[in-house]
């Protein structure tokens, strides 16, 4: 029988049934080679035990078990904590602070869970320097340095840990499959294992996984999939502050945020990220406005600044940071056509302090008013603050959990908000806050400035 031929990359390990100039997952150029196809794997599962149907209701709804990571901002992103015999994915870019906030959770569970740390990037030597600097000593952790998945299944059988950290996915591999360690085939495999194992064994696995360059993780999107909970821990190299994000949760909401702050001494948490992303801001200077944001239960407020300037160019500037570029196009439209101001012959650059993306449409105000203090090059009162959407006809619309927004803005020590008018039959400004309605952009434009 003739034997099955396969091509490989040499760049990326990614296997393809014929010859290709470019490789389709990494886009190298004349790296394929062809080599015999890959075994089929073999199958390493338990005793085989049959499985009957059962009725849905004499399911027991009580098995979720939750238990606390001891970082309460990633219980909070996780949806109060981590589940038994889930599976979570924890992608960010190098060096943003994976492993370090694992490690640190690791210290903190350790007293009441039993804990294997598989490393397949560090040394078992370079584990134990980092966990000497964050502080991380206990006798409940175990290592393992190791990238052979049938060493990783041995040490969970062997050690029956209550917690399972594996850095990371891609550096695990199958001996089985006849291919590199990070290709679709490998990450594939060892996840079903892990994801076979954990869920027969009941204990939390967190899985750390490497991005592509376009920020999303790297390997097959059938891992998505597979796990239970996707996280995303986003940061600018400029900032110390990280923001960690739930992309899937089959248990919680996957609109809280966790903000972190990095220091010498590993990640510390912030509970009041208004405060910090407020701090140093300027005072009497034009074109900057506060704007409040809900990041799923948590409303924040952030400073969203613009620059206007005349353009020295056939066509203007536009530069947009933490804030949707498509969207500053649509509110300058608007301020030029509704607001009476001729900004499109101007270079526009907005910015949103402290590394924040807003990305919800209740930001539109802020944004606006900011525009327009730097336009007029006059100052907003530094104790004022903007809650609306912009519509294209110029109406500022109501937006959700108003009140709680507005309770944040006075909690901060804001004296006035610009918020829409037809709220007004329904709204109790809070103790020292006074409320400015405003119908449309431009009567926005002229109460403030």
């Amino acid at each position: 029988m003739k034997e099955k031929k396969t091509f490989f990359c040499t760049a990326c390990g990614n296997e393809t049934p014929r010859w290709l100039g470019q490789c389709p997952a990494c886009g190298a150029w004349n790296t394929l080679t062809e080599a015999p196809s890959a075994p089929k794997a073999e199958n390493r599962s338990r005793p085989v035990r049959k499985i009957t149907a059962k009725r849905l209701s004499a399911l027991d709804s009580n098995a979720e078990v939750r238990f606390s990571t001891g970082v309460n901002e990633l219980d909070r992103v996780l949806g109060g904590g981590a589940v038994r015999g889930s599976i979570v994915l924890f992608g960010g870019a190098p060096g943003i602070g994976k492993s370090t906030l694992l490690l640190q959770a690791c210290g903190s569970v350790a007293t009441e869970e039993k804990i294997l740390y598989v490393t397949g990037e560090e040394s078992e030597h370079q584990l134990k320097m980092r966990a000497e600097r964050l502080g991380v000593q206990k006798d409940s952790i175990y290592v393992l340095a190791g990238t052979d998945i049938n060493d990783v299944i041995g040490a969970i059988e062997e050690l029956t840990p209550d917690l399972v950290i594996l850095d990371s996915v891609q550096t695990i591999y199958d001996p089985a499959l006849n291919s590199a360690p990070g290709s679709v085939g490998q990450v594939k495999q060892c996840s079903m294992e892990l994801m076979q194992l954990a869920k027969s064994s009941g204990f939390t696995a967190f899985v750390v996984g490497h991005v592509n360059k376009e920020g999303a993780i790297a390997g097959p999107k059938v891992l998505e999939h597979m796990v239970d909970c996707v996280l995303y821990f986003e940061g600018d190299g400029s900032h110390n502050y990280r923001i960690l994000r739930a992309e899937k949760n089959r248990f919680g909401s996957t609109n809280e945020i966790g903000v972190f702050e990095m220091l010498r001494e590993g990640l510390r948490e912030v509970p009041n990220p208004s405060e910090v992303m407020l701090a140093g801001r300027p005072v009497g200077v034009p074109g900057t406005c506060v704007a409040c944001v809900m990041e799923g239960s948590r409303p924040i407020l952030a400073e969203v600044q613009a620059l206007v300037t005349p353009t020295g160019f056939s066509s203007a500037r536009r530069t947009s940071n933490g804030f949707d570029y498509n969207r500053l196009y649509l509110l300058l439209a608007v301020l030029e056509k509704r607001g009476g101001m001729n900004v499109n012959s101007c270079d526009a650059y907005m910015n949103v302090v402290g590394g924040l993306t807003l990305d919800e449409p209740a930001a539109d105000l802020a944004a606006c008013l900011a525009i327009a203090s730097s336009f007029r090059d006059r100052p907003l009162l530094d104790k004022l603050a903007a809650v609306g959407e912009v519509g294209l006809t110029g109406e500022i619309r109501s937006v959700q959990a108003l009140d709680q927004r507005l309770a944040e803005i006075a909690r901060l020590g804001f004296t006035q908000c610009v918020v829409p008018s037809r709220t007004k039959g329904d709204l109790k400004a809070p103790k020292g806050l006074e409320l400015i309605f405003v119908k449309t952009l431009r009567e926005a434009v002229e109460k403030t400035l």
